[in-house]
Formats: C-alpha cells, sequence, structure tokens
C-alpha cells in the first residue's frame, strides 16, 4: 500500500533523524535517497555525518532530480531532501520558478505512483521572514508551493520543533 509522509520543519529541527528513526521502525532495509549535489567542503562534511549516522541496513542512492528512475516497489524511502532537490531544478531552470514547480511536481508524481512508503524531508524556510534577497525571495516561493503539493497528497504530514515531532496531518 502507498504511503506518503512529509516531515518539515527548520534548520536543525531533528527531520532527518525522525525520517530515519520512521524508516528503521517500518522496515529492517530501508532506502536512503539523497538529492544533495555537494557544493563545497562544508557540504561534503555535513553529508559524510548523515551518512555515518546511518548503519549497513540502509540502501543508500544519490540522486539530485530523476528520483523516478529508481523503482522503489516494496520499499520504505527516505528522500532527503526536498529543500536540496528544488535547488537542483531551481538552477538547472535558470531560476525559473513557474517551470521548475512544474518539473518538480510532475517528477514528485512518477515517482510516487509505485506502492512504497515515502517519507520525504522538506525545510520551512519561509518562516524565516522575507529575504531582501530577489533570488531568495524566488526560492523560497518555489519551496513553499511545493511542500504545499506535497502535504496535500501527503497522508501524513509531522512538523519538527527543537527534536520535537507534531503530528499537522494524518490519516
Amino acid at each position: 500500500m502507498r504511503k506518503i509522509i512529509l516531515i518539515t520543519g527548520g534548520q536543525r529541527s531533528g527531520k532527518s533523524k525522525k525520517a530515519e528513526e520512521l524508516a528503521l521502525s517500518l522496515s529492517p532495509t530501508p532506502v536512503y535517497m539523497a538529492t544533495a549535489h555537494v557544493w563545497d567542503d562544508e557540504f561534503r562534511d555535513r553529508v559524510r555525518r548523515h551518512q555515518e549516522r546511518r548503519g549497513p541496513q540502509w540502501t543508500n542512492i544519490e540522486e539530485e532530480m530523476l528520483l523516478s528512475r529508481h523503482d522503489m516497489t516494496g520499499r520504505v524511502v527516505v528522500v532527503d531532501c526536498v529543500t536540496l532537490w528544488l535547488t537542483n531544478f531551481f538552477f538547472a531552470n535558470g531560476s525559473d520558478v513557474d517551470v521548475s514547480l512544474r518539473l518538480a511536481k510532475e517528477e514528485f508524481d512518477a515517482f510516487t505512483k509505485a506502492d512504497a512508503t515515502y517519507i520525504f524531508v522538506t525545510n520551512e524556510i519561509g518562516l524565516g521572514g522575507v529575504s531582501d534577497n530577489a533570488l531568495q525571495r524566488k526560492f523560497t516561493d518555489l519551496q513553499g508551493w511545493m511542500n504545499q503539493y506535497i502535504a496535500d497528497k501527503a497522508d501524513e504530514v509531522v512538523l519538527m520543533v527543537s527534536g520535537i515531532a507534531m503530528k499537522v496531518k494524518s490519516e
């Protein structure tokens, strides 16, 4: 049975840890789909710390955009994270919000067709106020609209606040 769970919150709110714990409670061999493009050494170190936290029971897949290339039928998969995934669409499409949003929605729909449990990790970057940077405002809009799209399709939505999970939507 297909199930979509969205875990959202601010930076360092415990989203990834919660998603990993949930995945391990649902499967002894979950999949971790990392969407990040590694831009610099600091980010490479961040990725390494995430990888070290996971054990050998995880299947790790690195996929920056085309999640649907991977058949997750029957699996439990953590997609970490929507924000970095959208960043890849945003920059690949010349910062065009409309094109990026359309393509990300199409890819999301194609990926989540399979009978699997999907746990998406995302950020609530719009909670921090309005940026004085035009490019950041465009991306924040893209992120907010995609979060709404996924939340609408999700069976469950969890908001992480200071390491505490708050149910926003449940079956």
